[in-house]
C-alpha cells in the first residue's frame, strides 16, 4: 500500500472511516482475489490523485471478518463509500480507473 491509502482494521474503523471528515473509499479485498490484485493499483492511483478530498482504504477480508460481515460484503472485491460514517454507495467487481473515477463522482 501506498502513503495514500490507508490499512482500515476492526481497531481502526471508527477513527478512519467512521469518524472521517472527508468522504471514504473502502476497498474490501483479500491477498488470494486475481480481481482484487487487479484493482488495487486503480485504487492507489485514484487516492493519489484525490488526496485531501478523498480518504481511500483498504480491509482485508480475511483478517477483519467482522467489519465486512457488520456492512454485508458478500463478494470481492467490494468498494463502499462513506462519508460522515453512512454508507452512501457500493461497487462490486474490477474496473478500469475512468470506470472508477466516473462512478465515485456520483457519490461525492
Amino acid at each position: 500500500m501506498t502513503g495514500n491509502v490507508v490499512q482500515i482494521t476492526t481497531a481502526n474503523w471508527e477513527t478512519e472511516v467512521t469518524s472521517s471528515t472527508t468522504p471514504v473509499v473502502v476497498d474490501f479485498w483479500a491477498e488470494w482475489c486475481g480481481p482484487c490484485r487487479m484493482l488495487s493499483p486503480v485504487v492507489e492511483d485514484l487516492a493519489a490523485e484525490m488526496a485531501g478530498k478523498v480518504k481511500f482504504g483498504k480491509c482485508n477480508v480475511d483478517e477483519n471478518q467482522d467489519v465486512a460481515g457488520k456492512y454485508g460484503v458478500r463478494s470481492i472485491p467490494t468498494l463502499l463509500v462513506i462519508t460522515n460514517g453512512v454508507v452512501k454507495g457500493q461497487m462490486v467487481g474490477a474496473m478500469t480507473k475512468a470506470m472508477l473515477k466516473e462512478r465515485l463522482a456520483g457519490y461525492l
